[in-house]
């Protein structure tokens, strides 16, 4: 039994007897605890993340005011509404590993006098630096979202993201932000959130996590001011590299402290703790399942390895819990999302296709966000467009929305809602000496008081007959939508209708207040209970 923070998982009890292999159904029973609410679940975990690689910016973004396709200032009319559809909350940008050799300064000014450089983390690939702080703000205020921006630790300097942040929000007066007035914009920005360095245990700076832990303390002496700062994330599940991090730079040192600041030394300097960790099938960098064409066997390692998630914030909140017991500092999940085998014939680096399998892993990486939002405040897909599980493909004018995509549509109505404990009791699906939960939901209740219950059936062959109750609430009526195809590899095509777009759950019934569905196999579905 896996017991996680606002989440309990039940799996093979007896009276849920897993069914003989031929089987086409199992029963699956929630219940929902709306007597016992828990943390808000902060929009932020719906986050995005944009790179300079491939064609996450150019063509995926901008495009330039000139281009035949439709634009407003170079960024995409298209992909912008898409966003704005489903309230993209954040964005981080510039990196990842491209952060790590940004020099901002190179990108600002008449676009036409800004330096070409090469993009030594990703293939050597040119940077035409058309797209800098300027434009990416634009794009940020036009989706309607909030900018997460990461510097540079392992090429650059405190004083040059001190720099930044200054050009970036001085008042208008100031030289800093005269010289922003100059290049166009006369409003200072708001900066809500600064990541300082992006893992620094690799191309980040190849530093240990104690080296790590005083450049930190330095950088978040000169930026503090600006907004929350985020440290950089362990190696998916280095705990020691947390646990080294939280002890050496979560606080000052009080030492020789006046005492009318010494309550300064209390506050944390960490606002957020980020860990990157992504999905593939099993655990081996090297060999990673292609994204369409996959077997049975890839399948249910992909599931197995995305569950966990669940692991790993329970083991970093564990340890959080010890040197926070207050629940000041929250995880930045800022790197999340499938990882496929290279396709030789991918027209972009990092370009992959986008499946029902990484609709599946997606609801499933959500709701174990959810589940843990006493201490997950942000998280950011990678990527956003273009690459590895994106939201949307874009094919010169042509524009695709993901299987992906749809699984963030459909959670909206979590959202800002109030995380209510979730209880599943279901058989275990097992297959290739893989054993993993069969179901994973989470629940919440929003401002209107509705309960949203998304249901996870990672199952690629039974259905589920799904049983909720709620304690604490008695529904009257429910509707829903469903992700699902019959084929595990099922996938959009530009100009074609899309076979995975949400459908309505036609299987709801709702009587003295349990409501039951089924749930397709290899399914994500979203239920609204009023």
């Amino acid at each position: 039994m896996k017991i996680a923070r606002g989440f309990v998982a039940v799996c093979g009890l007896a009276w849920f007897a897993s069914p003989p292999s031929h089987a086409e159904s199992f029963d699956a029973r929630i219940t929902i605890q709306a007597d016992r609410p828990g943390a808000v679940i902060d929009p932020n975990i719906y986050g995005q993340f944009v790179e300079h690689l491939g064609r996450g910016v150019y063509e995926g973004i901008w495009v330039g005011p000139d281009s035949p396709i439709p634009n407003t200032r170079g960024i995409r009319n298209d992909v912008v509404a898409a966003l704005r559809r489903i309230r993209i909350p954040l964005i981080r940008w510039p990196g990842g590993c491209f952060a790590e050799t940004y020099h901002w300064r190179d990108a600002i000014g008449p676009r036409a006098q800004r330096p070409r450089g090469v993009n030594t983390a990703w293939g050597d690939e040119v940077e035409t630096n058309e797209f800098g702080t300027h434009e990416f703000m634009d794009f940020v205020e036009q989706v309607g979202a909030q900018p997460f921006i990461s510097v540079n630790v392992a090429s650059g300097s405190p004083a040059e993201a001190q720099a930044w942040m200054q050009y970036l929000t001085a008042p208008a007066g100031s030289g800093a932000g005269q010289e922003r007035a100059h290049n166009g914009r006369t409003e200072p920005w708001k900066i809500p959130f600064i990541g300082i360095g992006n893992e620094t245990w690799g191309c980040g700076g190849n530093m240990t996590a104690e080296f790590y832990s005083d450049i930190y303390r330095q950088y978040v002496s000169v930026l503090k001011p600006y907004g929350r700062v985020i440290a950089s994330d362990a190696n998916s599940d280095d705990y020691a590299w947390t646990e080294t991090l939280l002890s050496r730079a979560l606080r000052r040192h009080p030492a020789d402290m006046p005492t009318t600041l010494a309550y300064i030394s209390k506050q944390p300097q960490i606002d957020m703790v980020s860990v990157h960790f992504y999905t593939f099938s099993g655990n081996d960098w090297g060999k990673k399942s292609p994204a369409i064409g996959f077997t049975d066997a890839d399948w249910v390692r992909s599931m197995e390895r995305t569950w966990k998630t669940d692991e790993m914030i329970a083991r970093h909140s564990a340890i959080l819990d010890r040197h926070d017991p207050e629940g000041k500092v929250g995880i930045s999940f800022s790197e999340w999302g499938a990882w496929w085998a290279t396709d030789k014939n991918r027209p972009s680096n990092l370009y992959q296709a986008n499946t029902l399998r990484d609709a599946v892993i997606a609801g499933l990486t959500l709701n174990i966000f959810q589940n843990h939002a006493g201490r997950v405040r942000m998280a950011n897909l990678a990527q956003m467009v273009n690459v590895l599980q994106a939201l949307i493909l874009t094919n010169n004018e042509k524009i695709l929305l993901t299987p992906t995509y749809h699984v963030f549509d459909l959670y909206q109505g979590h959202q800002g809602a109030t995380l209510l404990p979730a209880r599943v009791e279901s058989p275990d699906y097992s297959s290739q000496a893989v054993k993993i939960p069969s179901i994973s939901a989470s629940a919440s209740r929003g401002a209107n008081d509705a309960v949203t219950l998304s249901v996870v059936n990672m199952d690629p062959s039974r259905e589920s007959k799904v049983q909720v109750d709620v304690q604490g609430y008695t529904p009257r009526a429910a509707q829903g939508r469903v992700i699902t195809a019959t084929s595990m590899d099922a996938k959009p095509e530009f100009g074609q209708p899309d076979p995975l777009v949400p459908v309505k759950l036609s299987t709801i019934t709702v009587r003295r207040g349990s409501v039951t569905f089924l749930a397709p196999a290899k399914s994500v579905a979203v239920l609204v209970l009023q």
